[in-house]
């Protein structure tokens, strides 16, 4: 039975039709990973805004202003600085922009799982088209934003989005093709490893400041209270504010724990000093002590047990304490570097009045929080892991010496050996010589024969010796020889005869 089939098409001659429908999901799945964020992030600053506007007193709700309003607030969620009145505002949340950076990572990690990428190099567009919506999302928003009483600058407000989208969105392709266990099997273990409790160490610093700033705002409850206004819309707008902040005012505590403090304005505190200043009147500030106590170095134990927890965490990544004690170095490098990106994040310009800047004194901060890490860590790491078995003095000394004769004893061995050897090549030369010798059998009886006959002429009886042992080498070339002495011995006992009668005669 023949089976009909329709004759294939050559290459390159595919309908246009066809690669349209393969490339419309793709490119769906690419504007679907684009705007996703951007949608999502407009929508929940612009609620956030109308549910301020609707609860505040004396506002008057608009639609359209919320929505203008809502542009550079999206700015301010990826750290844009704005301008309100020509006055700069540089201090921005935190809290949006974690949120704006987890949304653009799945966002990417979840388009790399539909397009079925294979490659990192296939995630590259994606990338791409993630970071250039943000950036002309961002130029569209500067633009609409001119003349504004809230506007931002139009390059700033461009490049600034893309660069963060652009990492967020690498972060979870990363994440999504598993880089990081390839970057683990390449990277040195003890670099890894100190890498994983830098991050460790890092979180537990903010973990101490997060604590350190509770306990302030529960002792300072009464204050916190009377911070906030008596209507709801005003109460909602300083809880809300003070939310979005809360990841800024950890960081500052973060610092005052380990040393260096924070700055409002005027107000400096840290731990060993303070100045006052006033204070903005926010229900997350009230915990700002009025003045410096006594018992604040007693906080220093919080940054002590940090170091000891990265120190006690790589006690056993290797019995070597030098390799330990280089992955508690980096360890700390890691919390240096984690400490400058986020006091610069949380500090910045706070208006033109008395409250600024706000700052965190960065350079000094992680050369302070790189000494609480590896100073006790590496005492923690050296003493608390494997160590080498160690010898006393006196097996040392014991040691050297067998080692002095061991060497002397190898001296020795190589003369005598030496010796040996000279001793081998002249027994080679004399058995050369005896095999010389043994190679002519003929030279050797025509002397013994002439012997014989000398001794028969002049009469001599000798007794005869014992012939001595001879090599087996010998025994055979002589007993291969034809053997002569017989004729010799005759000639001898005819000389014999004939000279007894002459004997007789006299």
């Amino acid at each position: 039975m023949q089976v009909l089939t329709s004759p294939g098409r050559p290459a390159g001659d595919e309908p246009v039709g066809d690669s349209l429908d393969q490339d419309v999901p793709r490119f769906r799945v690419l504007l679907a990973a684009a705007l996703g964020p951007l949608v999502t992030g407009y929508a929940v600053v612009a609620t956030l805004l109308a549910l301020v506007t609707l609860t505040a007193q004396h506002a008057i709700f608009s639609a359209g202003g919320v929505l203008l309003s809502a542009g550079p607030g999206w700015l301010a969620a990826y750290q844009v600085e704005l301008g309100i009145g020509g006055h700069p505002l540089g201090m921005l949340p935190l809290l949006p922009t974690i949120g704006a950076v987890l949304l653009v990572a799945r966002a990417a990690a979840k388009a790399v799982r539909r397009l079925r990428c294979a490659r990192l190099r296939h995630a590259v567009p994606l990338i791409a088209t993630i970071s250039g919506a943000h950036l002309l999302f961002g130029l569209l928003i500067s633009l609409f934003s001119i003349g504004e009483p809230v506007g931002a600058n139009v390059a700033l407000a461009a490049v600034v989005p893309a660069v963060i989208s652009g990492l967020a969105a690498t972060a979870g392709v990363l994440r999504r093709f598993g880089l990081p266990q390839v970057l683990a099997e390449r990277l040195d273990p003890l670099a890894l490893r100190g890498l994983r409790a830098g991050l460790l160490g890092l979180f537990a610093l903010l973990a101490a400041g997060a604590l350190t700033l509770t306990v302030a705002t529960a002792l300072s409850a009464r204050t916190v209270s009377s911070l906030f206004e008596p209507s709801f819309g005003g109460s909602f707008g300083l809880f809300l504010l003070s939310v979005l902040y809360l990841p800024n005012a950890v960081v500052a505590a973060m610092s005052f724990v380990s040393g260096p403090g924070f700055s409002i304005g005027s107000l400096d505190v840290h731990l060993i000093g303070y100045r006052g200043g006033s204070v903005p009147g926010v229900p997350l500030l009230g915990g700002i002590p009025e003045h410096a106590a006594a018992w604040w170095p007693v906080l220093m134990v919080l940054p002590l047990a940090v170091g000891v927890l990265v120190g006690w965490s790589v006690r056993a990544v290797d019995d070597d304490p030098a390799a330990r004690l280089r992955a508690v170095v980096v360890a700390g490098a890691v919390v240096g570097f984690g400490c400058v990106l986020l006091g610069t994040l949380a500090g910045g310009r706070l208006g033109d009045g008395p409250f600024d800047p706000v700052s965190v004194p960065v350079g000094v901060a992680s050369i302070v929080a790189f000494c609480w890490i590896v100073i006790p860590a590496g005492f923690v790491a050296f003493f608390a892991g494997a160590h080498a078995p160690m010898q006393p003095v006196g097996s040392l000394e014991v040691e050297e010496e067998a080692e002095a004769e061991a060497e002397s004893d190898e001296a020795d061995e190589t003369e005598e050996s030496e010796s040996d050897e000279d001793g081998a090549d002249e027994d080679s030369e004399a058995s050369e010589e005896d095999s010389d010798l043994a190679e002519d059998p003929e030279d050797s009886e025509a002397d013994e024969d002439f012997d014989a006959e000398a001794d028969a002429e002049l009469g001599l009886d000798l007794p005869e010796e014992e012939p001595e042992a001879e090599p087996e080498g010998e025994a055979k070339e002589k007993s291969e020889t034809p053997a002569e002495e017989p004729e010799s011995v005759t000639e001898s006992t005819e000389d014999s005869g004939d000279a007894k009668p002459a004997e007789d005669d006299r």
